[in-house]
């Protein structure tokens, strides 16, 4: 085994890790499940798939309840966090990190949370069962990985992606439209739904408010060489790259026009700043701009 590499003439976009999500609401707050269009919950007729937890919605005597508990968690948080703000000012300590948004969806993010939504024979239900954290052993570790041509899936055990396992893959076109999902304590969510309307909901492991999977699946990404840049964007790039020479640098073309110039597999922005210093956007003379929908 090897680390995955991508075919001659493919170009590796973004590889990060990824898992499916996991409930946020007080009702499905730690929990997922894996449905067919009516519903049903179908984990057992996935094939391959070895035996995990089975969840139930909370009623609403048990959501009152952990409103209750959690309404005294808080007034205790309020003033811990008073304390925190204090030190924080001071420079002792780091922000907070990033909380949850609002709900999008209420069926399938309050009331309900299947990370997968498929009819017999459809897509998603050929996706990992390595992908689930109630079913992935501790030791493993799953990334999604996106090319100019393909989404695929890779495992790997012990942090060690040497050991790289292609657990799915499929075409770009497979794939019909990618929404950002805010609901949730990791930062953005992405609902994928492919051509047939089968649809899955993955998440990064770790907060992480750009996971780059999402922006390189919800609009697509030209790649640019470099020798149809402008003489500003190739200096911009060459410096770029200059500052990130560990890692492998990709140009893109975003839906506004910008460029993205960006380090392929960095690590995890800082969630206390938001900021990513592995990103740099850029306009038609290489300078720095802000960014525009699309962009990010």
């Amino acid at each position: 085994m090897a680390t995955w590499q991508p075919a001659p003439g493919e170009t590796l976009l973004a590889r990060t890790p990824g898992c499916f999500a996991t409930g946020t609401a007080v009702a499905v707050a730690g929990m997922r499940w894996f449905r067919d269009t009516e519903r049903n919950d179908i984990q057992h007729e996935l094939t391959g798939w070895p035996e995990g937890p089975d969840f139930t919605i909370r009623s609403k005597t048990e959501r009152r309840t952990r409103a209750a508990g959690g309404f005294a968690g808080r007034a205790l948080a309020l003033a811990v966090m008073g304390a925190v703000e204090a030190l924080a000012s001071a420079g002792s300590v780091g922000s907070s990190p990033r909380g949850t948004g609002s709900a999008q969806d209420r069926a399938n993010e309050v009331e309900d949370f299947p990370v997968l939504w498929a009819a017999p024979g459809t897509l998603a239900r050929t996706l990992p069962w390595q992908l689930d954290p109630g079913r992935c052993p501790e030791d493993y570790r799953t990334h999604v990985l996106v090319t100019d041509r393909r989404v695929l899936v890779v495992g790997f055990p012990d942090d060690d992606t040497a050991r790289d396992e292609v657990l799915w893959e499929t075409d770009r076109d497979a794939i019909a439209r990618v929404e950002r999902r805010t609901f949730t304590r990791m930062g953005v969510e992405a609902q994928i739904v492919f051509a047939d309307e089968s649809w899955c909901r993955l998440a990064p492991p770790e907060a992480d408010s750009h996971w780059e999977v999402v922006r390189h699946l919800a609009h697509a990404s030209e790649v640019v060489p470099l020798e149809a840049l402008t003489p500003g964007q190739r200096e911009a790039v060459t410096a770029f790259a200059a500052e990130h020479a560990a890692l492998r640098t990709v140009v893109t073309r975003r839906p506004s026009g910008h460029l993205t110039i960006e380090a392929v597999s960095k690590p995890i922005p800082d969630p206390s700043t938001g900021a990513d210093p592995h990103l740099k956007i850029v306009g038609s003379d290489g300078e720095p701009v802000k960014s525009k929908p699309g962009d990010l």
